[in-house]
């Protein structure tokens, strides 16, 4: 599918898309150090950055815990990434009078994070896909979440690889989706 918009953006929006296949091949520290530096410089409430990124890169024992709370659809694709990466939100805040209180905004936050990272690694040529498939209460121990910290996402990494090595029903997605239209999700004054 050839992606268009109705209004001019940057293309950096139309390419950016989720693909599966992966080479399997290890990407080096300092490209997914990349991502990272393009998440940190994202918005955030009162400069709070709350999101949090647990990283598991190809061959480690972190990438086999997180490899292992992902669902079994997941795990039958995600085999050929070359880091898994845990998008989490620190939902909670403490004031200067030690209370702890809700930051409200933090998954939003978190997910202005997770855009800049995706967009950064769109723009490398790596394949940058988040999923929400995975055991979210078994991950926790996984990476040692304390209370207050919420596991959001998790995003499988790597260099791209042949769309025939997916399983076959994986196979006819490794093309951009399209879009529902701006009437459907963008009102103005009032909820249609």
């Amino acid at each position: 599918m050839t992606r268009s918009a109705d209004h001019a953006i940057d293309p950096s929006f139309l390419r950016r898309f989720s693909p599966r296949a992966m080479s399997g091949a290890p990407l080096p520290r300092g490209e997914l150090l990349r991502l990272f530096e393009a998440a940190r410089w994202a918005p955030s409430s009162a400069n709070g950055q709350p999101w949090r990124f647990v990283v598991g890169e190809l061959g480690t024992p972190a990438f086999d815990g997180l490899f292992g709370v992902l669902d079994e659809w997941n795990r039958s694709w995600c085999v050929r990434a070359a880091a898994l990466v845990l998008v989490c939100a620190d939902t909670v805040r403490v004031t200067s009078k030690g209370e702890r209180v809700p930051r409200r905004l933090a998954t939003f936050d978190a997910g202005a994070a997770w855009m800049s990272l995706a967009l950064q690694g769109s723009q490398m040529g790596l394949v940058v896909h988040a999923m929400e498939g995975f055991d979210h209460v078994g991950v926790r121990a996984v990476v040692g979440a304390p209370d207050g910290v919420e596991a959001l996402a998790m995003v499988a990494i790597g260099l791209p690889g042949d769309a025939q090595a997916l399983p076959e029903k994986y196979r006819g997605g490794e093309a951009p989706s399209g879009r529902e239209p701006q009437s459907t999700r963008v009102f103005f004054g009032r909820l249609g």
